[in-house]
């Protein structure tokens, strides 16, 4: 198992991904909440895995095929919501964009010079945020999916 200090774990996600059409595999931080009933608080931005959001707690064991702890299931979701952005037009800044979805409360991890991952966190108004994503995927600026939009950002 490998940690960040004392109270983080890395914990694998298995599942298959839609867009690839392909089994994929991810790892992400979390930080220790029960680990004698295998809880943990997510403490990354997925990138690609689905349902799943920071702050959630999870579920998570030591597999002994994949040599770590995995992923078994979500125990309680935080409402916050999980948004994957492609950044279309090349000419564009993509840590700008970030930056204009940073100025309304959204953090992001960028993943390479055309993609990123952001948090919706659960107290931002998210139809202020879809309406921005809207207005950048008219212009052909980005394009975006919602693997992991919480009820709370739902209308």
């Amino acid at each position: 198992m490998t940690t960040k200090n004392d109270n983080y774990v890395k914990i694998l996600f298995r599942f298959h991904s839609d867009i690839f059409e392909e089994e994929m595999v991810e790892t992400m931080w979390a930080t220790i909440v029960d680990k004698h009933k295998g809880l943990f608080k997510l403490d990354s931005i997925p990138f690609y895995a689905p349902q799943i959001a920071s702050d959630d707690i999870l579920f998570a064991e030591f597999d002994d095929h994949e040599q770590m702890l995995t992923y078994r299931r979500t125990v309680e979701y935080s409402g916050n919501s999980t948004i994957q952005i492609v950044l279309m037009d090349k000419s564009k800044d993509i840590n700008q964009i970030r930056d204009t979805f940073k100025e309304l409360g959204c953090v992001s991890e960028k993943n390479n010079g055309e993609y990123f991952s952001m948090l919706i966190p659960s107290t931002v108004d998210y139809k202020i945020i879809k309406k921005k994503l809207d207005e950048l995927e008219t212009q052909e600026i980005i394009s975006y999916a919602e693997p992991c939009l919480a009820d709370g950002h739902r209308y």
